[in-house]
């Protein structure tokens, strides 16, 4: 089955709409920062041929189907092996001073999903590793079998917004006194004896677990606080960035950096507005953006996501 069949792109068109004003000049340059399967990446290069892009990912199977998708642009694509908060490095080596637009579509991509094996998805029993970079790294496995009551708390707590988060901890550390919990199946199963009869009929018990495990396993969020500032920095003027989130963890911290690239730090009652106080960045969307209801309908995936764009309008003082 063709890769196309089975990836349909989180609001492309927006983002071409969003990104597209930075993209039309000669030797303009993307960075995808989250390349996934390349099915962002493969439009914008269609649709803008005198862009180049350098894409990133951590996931070396998600390098390799996306070089194999890419590969008809040539010397246009310059793929790189890294963790996102690595952007200003990657582009470094590339030969780039700056870029002109920026992509992060975030969280777990389809790829991982869709691939039982990984361990991503509570519906299908795998192996526990939800790792991204499966060549380094803890597994999920390893989380659930060294963490303590405490710390297993705290990451479904903050990770997960889990309510649940003390009976799960004290459920899973029981657990794993008769046997080491290593597959999706054993810890839904843990999951589901712990929960009152009353939120299983509400919601599946295991969806935040996984999700709060995912982003330890992979340091997600401390990632994400280093890298949209880098991503700013290597944008030039009039340079665009447009970041994906899927959960209210990462949209927040993203409104944060967005929000305070693009307020002035002048004291309140200054009767002249310095240079070094006026914002360096405009938003270019009001508050988060959503998917529409049609978009929702054609692509399920694209349902929690929140869209925030920014451009650059002058350079750091």
């Amino acid at each position: 089955m063709d890769i196309r069949d089975i990836h349909t792109p989180v609001l492309l068109e927006r983002c071409v709409e969003l990104l597209g004003p930075a993209l039309h000049k000669r030797g303009s340059v993307f960075v995808d920062g989250t390349l996934g399967m390349g099915g962002h990446s493969e439009a914008f290069l269609e649709r803008f041929p005198e862009a180049r892009l350098i894409g990133l990912d951590r996931d070396t199977d998600a390098l390799r189907i996306a070089g194999e998708r890419l590969a008809r642009f040539g010397d246009r694509v310059t793929l790189v092996h890294t963790v996102y908060d690595g952007i200003a490095e990657a582009v470094a080596s590339a030969g780039v001073e700056k870029v002109d637009g920026i992509l992060f579509d975030l969280g777990v991509s389809s790829l991982q999903l869709d691939e039982a094996s990984r361990g991503f998805a509570y519906a299908q029993d795998a192996p526990l590793d939800m790792r991204m970079d499966q060549t380094t790294g803890v597994t999920a496995a390893q989380v659930l079998a060294t963490y303590g009551e405490g710390d297993l708390r705290r990451i479904f707590e903050r990770y997960g917004e889990e309510k649940l988060a003390g009976r799960y901890a004290r459920a899973i550390i029981a657990a794993r006194t008769t046997a080491p919990l290593e597959r999706s199946g054993q810890l839904v199963d843990v999951l589901q004896a712990a929960t009152p009869a009353a939120v299983l009929r509400e919601r599946h018990p295991a969806k935040r677990v996984f999700q709060a495990l995912r982003i330890e396993v992979n340091a997600e969020l401390s990632v994400l606080e280093r890298t949209i500032p880098a991503a700013l920095k290597v944008l030039g003027v009039g340079g665009r960035i447009v970041v994906l989130s899927y959960q209210s963890l990462e949209d927040r911290l993203v409104k944060r950096v967005f929000a305070d690239a693009s307020t002035s730090t002048a004291p309140r009652g200054l009767p002249v507005e310095l240079p070094e106080h006026a914002p360096t960045f405009r938003l270019l969307v009001r508050g988060a953006e959503l998917a529409s209801d049609e978009e929702r309908a054609a692509n399920p995936r694209a349902t929690p996501v929140r869209l925030r764009a920014a451009e650059r309008i002058q350079e750091d003082v």
